[in-house]
């Protein structure tokens, strides 16, 4: 039993340490390094005023010309070639010209190159240079699969002193991601290793998740007879523990010993990151649950747009469904916000958010088992924060199944089953590191992340030297073979 764990653990650390080496040395450069992505305040900043005094068609006319294609929500946005619809359905984007009902893609680089230079200065960044670079449906910062409903991507070149580049959406001529010289740089030594990313694997979804999750198993493996083995070869000497190694062999034993429970629920909590389902639920809602927390409302009945109920320039109106309810959302700013509801051919004002009375009528539709909703509050077990500023998310507990509702936006971020709250903490938790009592000191957190990667990194050092030399070795001793 003991030689099958040696020979696994020696075999497997030969062929994977390189990778242990590395998954520490990027977890660290991750942790002050993201990989790129737009945020809600980033997306909204480079947003334009609607204008309008245009007479434009009603968001009924606009649904009505993709013909009886579901929506789930739609928003009002100004773009430099006029006011657009984009219309959000089951797998995919629609963008609509709201004073024609003329598709809105866009296919001239000329026109996404336009849009970027508009969107540029509203965020705080130089246009002045801005060139087309390409239009692709992949590249490196392109592959993650929110960007399906936005492909090919027109990717714009600012030329700035910072190396900024914009993609503008094809399909709604939306900015849907930027990207600076050094972020890529680092993320290049950092998310792209780490995560095993490089674009001809990651575009085929498929591959990517088969081949980094049996890379995964395989070092969980590696790291679990390890685990093991660390303890069975200690033996007693004068009533003192001790190692039954030398040199690197020892420095390794020990460094394991030492590391042992962290580099086992890294490693272990990594592969689970990749688990897509095939353990845990995923989150998603059943066909049941979405018909009562999002339903199918009367779209027909959006025959004009409304009044907005704020005072200066609005940039955006959503319109979107919850509780088979529609809901009308006008915002001015990336915090500022007020949210109708359509009731009984008019629109009622909400407030700013959704209040817990709009989100318990529907609760009570899910069935009698359901608590009133109630708000996370920071420092909860299980977190979530809204995109908006000061904007609650409430949480449903109905039985085994929580659902946590933006009040911002009127979205389910997620549906946590016991499946899903115990993935939370074997991945999440022991994976970054984000246990409430270490988020509420993020200085600690880091020391604390950066510390423990360190620990991996040199003791994976020692693994890969002891397999380097085992290697040299046989290959030493298969050229001194006699010849037969």
């Amino acid at each position: 039993m003991i030689r099958a764990l040696i020979l696994t653990h020696r075999w497997l650390s030969i062929l994977l340490g390189p990778l242990f080496v590395l998954w520490f040395a990027t977890g660290i450069v991750m942790h002050f390094v993201p990989f790129p992505a737009q945020t809600e305040g980033e997306r909204f900043a480079g947003l334009a005023p609607l204008d309008l005094a245009v007479p434009l068609h009603a968001p009924a006319e606009a649904l009505a010309s993709l013909g009886s294609q579901p929506a789930r929500r739609m928003r009002l946005m100004q773009r430099v070639d006029g006011a657009v619809y984009v219309i959000a359905t089951p797998g995919r984007h629609v963008a609509i010209h709201a004073d024609s009902l003329a598709a809105a893609d866009v296919t001239d680089p000329g026109l996404a190159l336009a849009i970027a230079r508009a969107a540029a200065p509203r965020r705080g960044l130089d246009a002045a240079g801005a060139a087309i670079a390409a239009l692709g449906d992949y590249d490196q910062w392109t592959v993650p699969n929110r960007f399906e409903t936005h492909r090919p991507l027109h990717r714009i070149a600012l030329n700035d002193a910072d190396g900024t580049e914009l993609y503008v959406s094809s399909r709604t001529g939306e900015v849907v991601l930027d990207t600076t010289r050094f972020e890529r740089g680092w993320n290049y030594v950092g998310s792209v290793v780490h995560w095993i990313y490089p674009t001809v694997l990651r575009r085929d979804w498929a591959a990517w998740n088969v081949t980094v999750w049996w890379l995964s198993l395989a070092a969980a493996i590696a790291a679990v007879t390890g685990a093991l083995l660390g303890p069975l070869r200690l033996r007693l000497r004068k009533a003192r523990l001790s190692s039954r190694y030398r040199s690197w062999h020892l420095w390794h034993h020990w460094a394991g010993l030492i590391c042992m429970q962290f580099v086992l629920t890294w490693i272990v909590s990594g592969w689970l990151s990749m688990d897509h389902g095939r353990l845990f639920a995923t989150g998603q809602l059943t066909a049941s649950e979405d018909a009562v927390l999002i339903g199918v409302p009367d779209w027909s009945a959006l025959t004009t747009i409304p009044p907005t109920g704020l005072s200066g320039d609005v940039r955006e109106i959503e319109w979107f469904a919850f509780g088979g309810r529609l809901y009308q959302r006008a915002r001015r700013a990336l915090g500022q916000q007020q949210i109708s509801v359509r009731d009984r051919a008019t629109w009622r004002p909400v407030g700013r958010f959704l209040q817990p009375a709009d989100i318990n009528a529907t609760a009570d539709h899910l069935g009698g088992h359901c608590g009133r909703a109630t708000e996370v509050e920071a420092g909860d077990d299980y977190p979530f924060v809204s995109d908006v500023p000061g904007a609650p998310v409430y949480r449903i507990v109905c039985g085994d199944a929580w659902y946590h509702v933006d009040a911002a936006s009127g979205a389910l971020l997620e549906k946590l089953d016991s499946s899903r709250r115990a993935y939370r903490w074997l991945y999440q938790a022991l994976h970054t590191l984000d246990f409430p009592s270490l988020l509420a000191h993020p200085t600690l957190r880091t020391l604390v992340i950066v510390g423990l990667c360190a620990c991996g990194f040199a003791f994976s050092i020692t693994g890969v030297v002891i397999g380097w030399r085992r290697l040299r070795f046989l290959g030493i001793a298969a050229r001194r073979k006699p010849a037969s």
